[in-house]
């Protein structure tokens, strides 16, 4: 089943079904459709073309999966019921009275939201609607605002409660712990926080950027306790998971209960109006991710019949004795993927063809789950397909083109904390083998 043509018809036909502007989802679907008809036209073995969607089905039918449409919810609820505010002011406490103090505070903030959204485009959308134009009106220059607020943002991606590390998990057959897995994304998230504050300061003091105020006594306290109840949902969801209380779909469901009680009743920021706006909102970016997973699912069947990750692995292993390249190569191509397909179908894809070669290397699959997502946040900020700076683009009223060209510092900055936790496990699996035990987690030689 693993002939180069059958190969060639399946990948050839996605990459011909994109490059043409066909959505990926339905490129996914569609090349399954073709590859079905293809084998059962020129081989002996014959395949009801339901294959494939039975295989979509049985793809969102997981349980686990159902994480994801409550933590969507959980973070659109926060975002609408005034959680982005209180915690920017939060942050403007700490570092809002140095100088690019609220390229600091975006920075912080981002940090502090990603740990409740889980997500990018959420963060950009809630805290930049905020801080871009304060920033602008203090005189910061408009692509800088954008470049401090998008890649800021990429932190939801890692730091918990992410999404799309329970979609990676998935994607890797269930093997891999969402605790664990959440455990390890703290460090290199706040490694991120810190390298953006350190370049931040950099530019500010290079360009004069003005300073902020210190924040009296009185109003830090204040502004501290209301930011307590929206943080608390981060030791409630990432607390419950580890410590075994719940699992992370159920403790999905417990953040969605606690964001709406959170908005209505503490905070009593957001208008019962909203909620129908919101919720249309919510099932939108839904029903894309699960028919995204569904017809991955389906292609992902294929590739496995195919030995397409076997052929991948070997190819791989074969270019080089050296374990260093390998991986650098495979960064490499995952970066290069990032920058013309979105997150969710490139973990639904990739997963399967690289992980099994870089646990052959002595990978730990939770390590390589960090390195992954740190590598397709690096193509959400990043031309053409940057959905991330896309929307901070659309917020900020800045072009695209405005913004890329001054984003190099930023990005640079992103490669070296992927360089770091690539090379250095011990950053990302020391936390979730304190919890875990290094049997569970082994750190590679």
């Amino acid at each position: 089943m693993g002939d180069e043509y059958s190969i060639a018809v399946l990948l050839g036909g996605l990459a011909f079904f994109i490059v043409i502007g066909v959505p990926i989802a339905f490129a996914m679907g569609m090349t399954a459709v073709t590859t079905i008809l293809y084998i059962s036209a020129t081989s002996p073995f014959s395949f009801p073309l339901a294959v494939v969607f039975q295989k979509t089905s049985d793809g969102v039918d997981t349980f686990a999966l159902l994480a994801i449409p409550f933590f969507v919810f959980a973070g659109a609820v926060m975002g609408e019921g005034g959680m982005a505010q209180r915690l920017v002011n939060f942050a403007n406490i700490f570092v809002g009275f140095l100088r690019g103090g609220l390229a600091l505070v975006n920075i912080l903030s981002s940090m502090f939201f990603g740990g409740i959204s889980g997500s990018s485009v959420a963060d950009v959308s809630s805290i930049g609607s905020i801080l871009i134009p304060m920033m602008k009106k203090q005189g910061y220059d408009d692509a800088f605002s954008v470049n401090v607020t998008i890649t800021s943002a990429t932190q939801g991606v890692i730091i918990p409660p992410s999404h799309n590390a329970v979609l990676f998990a998935y994607s890797a057959g269930g093997g891999v712990s969402i605790a664990a897995l959440f455990l390890a994304g703290i460090v290199p998230g706040i490694m991120i926080g810190i390298i953006l504050m350190i370049l931040a300061v950099l530019i500010a003091n290079r360009r004069g950027y003005p300073k902020g105020e210190l924040v009296p006594l009185r109003e830090a306290v204040k502004q501290s306790w209301e930011a307590i109840p929206g943080l608390m949902t981060v030791v409630i969801i990432v607390g419950g998971v580890v410590g075994g209380v719940f699992n992370a779909t159920e403790a999905a469901a417990v953040a969605v209960v606690w964001s709406f009680f959170v908005s209505l009743v503490i905070y009593r920021d957001l208008p019962l109006r909203k909620i129908p706006h919101m919720l249309h909102n919510v099932v939108k970016t839904v029903a894309m991710v699960m028919i995204v997973i569904g017809f991955a699912s389906a292609f992902g069947y294929l590739m496995t019949l195919m030995q397409v990750p076997q052929s991948v692995g070997n190819f791989l292993i074969g270019l080089s004795e050296n374990k260093y390249v390998i991986i650098i190569l495979v960064n490499l191509m995952l970066i290069a993927l990032g920058t013309f397909m979105d997150m969710a179908p490139l973990i639904l894809v990739t997963t399967p063809l690289f992980l099994p070669v870089m646990t052959q290397l002595g990978y730990s699959p939770v390590h390589f789950g960090i390195v992954m997502l740190l590598n397709l946040s690096i193509g959400l900020i990043t031309p053409p397909v940057g959905t991330t700076l896309f929307v901070g683009c659309a917020v900020g009223k800045v072009s695209i083109e405005k913004v890329t060209r001054t984003m190099w510092p930023f990005w640079l900055a992103m490669v070296i904390v992927l360089l770091l936790v690539t090379f250095v496990p011990e950053l990302t699996l020391w936390i979730p083998n304190a919890a875990y035990g290094d049997r569970i987690v082994p750190i590679p030689n």
